[in-house]
Protein backbone atom coordinates (compact mmCIF):
# COMPACT_ATOMS: atom_id res chain seq x y z
CA UNK A 1 0.00 0.00 0.00
CA UNK A 2 1.27 3.46 -0.88
CA UNK A 3 1.73 6.68 1.01
CA UNK A 4 0.03 9.92 -0.03
CA UNK A 5 1.11 13.52 0.49
CA UNK A 6 -1.76 16.01 0.17
CA UNK A 7 -0.84 19.58 -0.76
CA UNK A 8 -3.39 22.38 -0.51
CA UNK A 9 -2.67 24.96 -3.22
CA UNK A 10 -5.39 27.43 -2.25
CA UNK A 11 -4.23 31.03 -1.58
CA UNK A 12 -6.33 30.91 1.60
CA UNK A 13 -5.46 27.33 2.45
CA UNK A 14 -6.08 27.29 6.25
CA UNK A 15 -9.65 28.60 5.81
CA UNK A 16 -10.40 27.25 2.34
CA UNK A 17 -12.95 24.87 0.90
CA UNK A 18 -9.93 22.98 -0.42
CA UNK A 19 -9.01 22.25 3.22
CA UNK A 20 -12.51 20.89 3.80
CA UNK A 21 -12.24 18.65 0.73
CA UNK A 22 -8.83 17.42 1.91
CA UNK A 23 -10.25 16.60 5.33
CA UNK A 24 -12.98 14.48 3.74
CA UNK A 25 -10.34 12.71 1.64
CA UNK A 26 -8.27 11.93 4.75
CA UNK A 27 -11.35 10.59 6.57
CA UNK A 28 -11.88 8.04 3.83
CA UNK A 29 -8.27 7.24 2.97
CA UNK A 30 -7.14 3.80 4.12
CA UNK A 31 -3.42 4.31 3.53
CA UNK A 32 -0.84 6.47 5.28
CA UNK A 33 -1.08 10.14 4.36
CA UNK A 34 0.19 13.57 5.35
CA UNK A 35 -1.37 16.98 4.70
CA UNK A 36 0.37 20.33 4.15
CA UNK A 37 -0.62 23.81 3.06
CA UNK A 38 1.55 25.30 0.32
CA UNK A 39 3.03 28.51 1.72
CA UNK A 40 5.50 31.02 0.29
CA UNK A 41 8.05 29.83 2.84
CA UNK A 42 7.87 26.02 2.57
CA UNK A 43 8.42 25.19 -1.11
CA UNK A 44 11.85 23.62 -0.66
CA UNK A 45 10.76 21.71 2.43
CA UNK A 46 7.82 20.19 0.56
CA UNK A 47 9.97 19.33 -2.46
CA UNK A 48 12.41 17.48 -0.21
CA UNK A 49 9.59 15.45 1.34
CA UNK A 50 8.14 14.12 -1.92
CA UNK A 51 10.61 11.26 -2.39
CA UNK A 52 9.05 9.48 0.59
CA UNK A 53 5.61 9.24 -1.02
CA UNK A 54 4.16 7.10 -3.79
CA UNK A 55 1.39 9.61 -4.52
CA UNK A 56 0.90 13.37 -4.47
CA UNK A 57 -2.60 14.86 -4.35
CA UNK A 58 -2.97 18.52 -5.23
CA UNK A 59 -6.16 20.03 -3.79
CA UNK A 60 -6.97 23.52 -5.06
CA UNK A 61 -9.68 25.85 -6.41
CA UNK A 62 -10.03 27.18 -9.92
CA UNK A 63 -8.70 30.75 -10.21
CA UNK A 64 -9.40 32.78 -13.36
CA UNK A 65 -9.82 29.57 -15.39
CA UNK A 66 -6.44 28.24 -14.26
CA UNK A 67 -4.42 27.14 -11.26
CA UNK A 68 -3.93 29.64 -8.42
CA UNK A 69 -0.61 31.50 -8.25
CA UNK A 70 0.12 29.77 -4.92
CA UNK A 71 0.28 26.45 -6.72
CA UNK A 72 1.92 27.87 -9.84
CA UNK A 73 4.83 29.25 -7.81
CA UNK A 74 5.26 25.92 -6.03
CA UNK A 75 5.37 24.08 -9.37
CA UNK A 76 8.15 26.43 -10.50
CA UNK A 77 10.16 25.48 -7.42
CA UNK A 78 9.37 21.79 -7.87
CA UNK A 79 10.54 21.95 -11.48
CA UNK A 80 13.94 23.15 -10.26
CA UNK A 81 14.06 20.79 -7.26
CA UNK A 82 12.57 17.44 -8.35
CA UNK A 83 12.48 14.55 -5.86
CA UNK A 84 14.66 11.54 -6.43
CA UNK A 85 11.59 9.28 -6.57
CA UNK A 86 8.72 11.03 -8.29
CA UNK A 87 5.22 10.32 -6.93
CA UNK A 88 2.14 9.86 -9.09
CA UNK A 89 0.31 13.21 -9.27
CA UNK A 90 -3.46 13.31 -8.71
CA UNK A 91 -5.81 16.31 -8.64
CA UNK A 92 -8.85 17.36 -6.60
CA UNK A 93 -10.08 20.67 -8.03
CA UNK A 94 -13.23 22.65 -7.32
CA UNK A 95 -14.78 25.69 -8.94
CA UNK A 96 -17.65 28.04 -8.19
CA UNK A 97 -19.27 27.37 -11.56
CA UNK A 98 -22.07 24.83 -11.84
CA UNK A 99 -20.31 23.02 -14.70
CA UNK A 100 -17.41 20.85 -13.52
CA UNK A 101 -15.91 21.06 -17.02
CA UNK A 102 -14.90 24.64 -16.20
CA UNK A 103 -11.98 22.98 -14.38
CA UNK A 104 -10.61 21.38 -17.55
CA UNK A 105 -8.07 24.07 -18.44
CA UNK A 106 -6.52 24.00 -14.96
CA UNK A 107 -6.34 20.21 -15.09
CA UNK A 108 -4.56 20.44 -18.46
CA UNK A 109 -2.04 22.82 -16.89
CA UNK A 110 -1.13 20.16 -14.31
CA UNK A 111 -1.09 17.50 -17.05
CA UNK A 112 1.39 19.60 -19.02
CA UNK A 113 3.60 20.05 -15.96
CA UNK A 114 3.60 16.28 -15.41
CA UNK A 115 4.40 15.54 -19.06
CA UNK A 116 7.26 18.04 -19.19
CA UNK A 117 8.77 16.94 -15.87
CA UNK A 118 8.41 13.16 -15.95
CA UNK A 119 5.54 12.64 -13.49
CA UNK A 120 2.76 10.14 -14.05
CA UNK A 121 -0.71 11.65 -13.88
CA UNK A 122 -3.00 9.69 -11.59
CA UNK A 123 -6.64 10.35 -10.72
CA UNK A 124 -8.59 13.57 -11.25
CA UNK A 125 -11.73 14.75 -9.45
CA UNK A 126 -13.44 17.85 -10.85
CA UNK A 127 -16.10 19.41 -8.62
CA UNK A 128 -18.53 22.03 -9.85
CA UNK A 129 -20.40 24.46 -7.56
CA UNK A 130 -17.53 23.90 -5.17
CA UNK A 131 -17.95 27.08 -3.16
CA UNK A 132 -21.32 25.99 -1.79
CA UNK A 133 -21.93 22.28 -2.40
CA UNK A 134 -20.53 21.23 1.00
CA UNK A 135 -23.14 23.34 2.77
CA UNK A 136 -26.14 21.83 0.97
CA UNK A 137 -27.87 18.43 0.98
CA UNK A 138 -25.83 17.74 -2.18
CA UNK A 139 -22.72 17.39 0.01
CA UNK A 140 -23.28 13.63 -0.27
CA UNK A 141 -22.50 13.78 -3.99
CA UNK A 142 -19.11 15.38 -3.30
CA UNK A 143 -18.30 12.98 -0.46
CA UNK A 144 -19.19 9.98 -2.64
CA UNK A 145 -16.79 11.08 -5.38
CA UNK A 146 -14.03 11.88 -2.88
CA UNK A 147 -14.38 8.35 -1.50
CA UNK A 148 -13.96 7.02 -5.05
CA UNK A 149 -10.94 9.27 -5.53
CA UNK A 150 -9.35 7.98 -2.35
CA UNK A 151 -9.95 4.36 -3.35
CA UNK A 152 -8.56 4.90 -6.84
CA UNK A 153 -5.31 6.39 -5.52
CA UNK A 154 -4.94 3.84 -2.72
CA UNK A 155 -5.39 0.93 -5.16
CA UNK A 156 -3.38 2.63 -7.94
CA UNK A 157 -6.38 2.25 -10.25
CA UNK A 158 -6.39 5.83 -11.44
CA UNK A 159 -9.48 7.39 -13.01
CA UNK A 160 -11.23 10.66 -13.87
CA UNK A 161 -14.22 11.63 -11.72
CA UNK A 162 -16.56 14.60 -11.57
CA UNK A 163 -19.62 15.91 -9.75
CA UNK A 164 -21.76 19.01 -9.30
CA UNK A 165 -25.12 19.99 -7.86
CA UNK A 166 -28.01 18.61 -9.96
CA UNK A 167 -29.57 22.01 -10.65
CA UNK A 168 -30.54 23.87 -13.79
CA UNK A 169 -28.42 26.96 -14.56
CA UNK A 170 -31.31 29.27 -13.56
CA UNK A 171 -31.82 27.46 -10.26
CA UNK A 172 -28.10 27.61 -9.59
CA UNK A 173 -27.91 31.37 -10.25
CA UNK A 174 -30.82 31.98 -7.87
CA UNK A 175 -29.35 29.71 -5.20
CA UNK A 176 -25.85 31.16 -5.52
CA UNK A 177 -27.17 34.73 -5.39
CA UNK A 178 -29.01 33.91 -2.18
CA UNK A 179 -25.88 32.20 -0.80
CA UNK A 180 -23.65 35.23 -1.41
CA UNK A 181 -26.20 37.74 -0.07
CA UNK A 182 -26.47 35.73 3.15
CA UNK A 183 -22.68 35.31 3.26
CA UNK A 184 -22.32 39.09 2.97
CA UNK A 185 -24.81 39.68 5.78
CA UNK A 186 -22.77 37.45 8.09
CA UNK A 187 -19.80 39.74 7.43
CA UNK A 188 -21.73 43.02 7.64
CA UNK A 189 -21.75 43.64 3.88
CA UNK A 190 -24.88 44.56 1.94
CA UNK A 191 -25.90 43.36 -1.52
CA UNK A 192 -25.33 46.90 -2.82
CA UNK A 193 -21.78 46.93 -1.47
CA UNK A 194 -21.04 43.58 -3.12
CA UNK A 195 -22.31 44.95 -6.43
CA UNK A 196 -20.01 47.98 -6.22
CA UNK A 197 -16.29 48.33 -6.97
CA UNK A 198 -15.67 49.86 -3.54
CA UNK A 199 -15.96 46.68 -1.50
CA UNK A 200 -12.30 46.60 -0.47
CA UNK A 201 -11.83 50.32 0.14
Amino acid sequence: MGKIIILNGSPRAPKSNSRRYAEIFVQHCSCENEYFNILKTNHHELCSRLSGFTDLLFVFPLYADGIPVTLLNFLKTLEQNPPRNKPVVSILINCGFLEYRQNDTAVKMIELFCKQNGYRLGSVLKIGSGESILDTPFRLLAVRQIKKLSASITKAKYRVLQTTMPLTPNMFVKASTSYWINYGKKNGITKEQMESMEIES
